[in-house]
């Protein structure tokens, strides 16, 4: 327990550097290994890329067995720190959960507020509740987990709001106040809106971005100049390698 105390601890500081931390998501042990390889300090483990590299679905169409499988093999190959995905919880309480997590070797992870088992959105107290018992049982654990609380506020699958932008804040600043060190509203869609996103929160935002394109928000580059925390890729790495991938083979059919 001593090393991932130390591991969280080394996560949590590189969101407060007063420069971007860009977390790669990454999905099986090779992939992992190629970026802490390119000299990267810290990694993301999604839940979409590992799915797919298990032959299995996103959204917890695999278990947790499966999912912690997978970032047990991801941490174990390499040594710098690792958040994992583990979507909405698996239906888990928040000790085991927690402890099952820290088990695997991650020592960060994202929780969303889509109950995927339902078919619908958690509460904005319902997953603040969620998010203070997490932090509640890593710190008995004396480990500073750093949880990186999702908002799919935007997404609307399951319930559509009048203004997005205004319920994202509101939930995010309930599991800030909850004990989440990151918060994460999916989708944002321009720049004006991450501006007062940034302005109405007090920690990290994570920002999801294609490493060739970047965001709906903006590009690296003005991501950074933006003040953005915290960069993550989700799924969009692995599937910008899918075409170079078929181009390095084509020639061979």
């Amino acid at each position: 327990m001593t090393d991932l105390a130390a591991k969280a601890s080394e996560l949590l500081k590189l969101h407060h550097t007063g420069t971007t931390l860009v977390l790669p998501t990454v999905w099986d042990a090779w992939s992992a290994r190629a970026v802490a390889g390119a000299g990267f300090a810290a990694l993301s483990v999604g839940s979409h890329p590992l799915s797919e590299a298990r032959g299995q679905g996103d959204n917890e169409a695999m278990s947790l067995d499966d999912a912690l499988d997978g970032i047990r093999r991801i941490t174990g190959a390499v040594d710098v720190p690792v958040t994992a995905d583990v979507e909405s919880g698996y239906d888990t309480p928040a000790a085991e959960l927690v402890e099952r997590v820290l088990e695997a070797g991650a020592v960060g992870i994202n929780i969303e507020d889509t109950v995927h088992s339902e078919g619908r959105l958690r509460s904005v107290e319902e997953h603040a509740d969620y998010i203070g018992a997490i932090r509640a049982a890593a710190d008995a654990a004396g480990v500073e987990l750093v949880i990186n609380a999702r908002t799919d506020a935007y997404i609307g699958k399951y319930e559509k709001f009048d203004d997005p932008l205004a319920e994202a804040i509101r939930r995010s600043q309930a599991c800030e106040a909850a004990g989440a060190r990151c918060v994460y509203p999916v989708l944002v869609p321009d720049a004006a809106s991450l501006r007062t996103l940034m302005g109405e929160l007090s920690g990290p935002v994570n920002v999801t971005a294609h490493p060739v394109k970047g965001a709906a928000s903006g590009s690296y580059d003005e991501l950074k100049a933006a003040g953005v925390q915290r960069i993550t890729f989700g799924p969009l790495l692995q599937l910008a390698l899918a075409d170079p991938l078929a181009e390095l083979v084509a020639r061979w059919r």
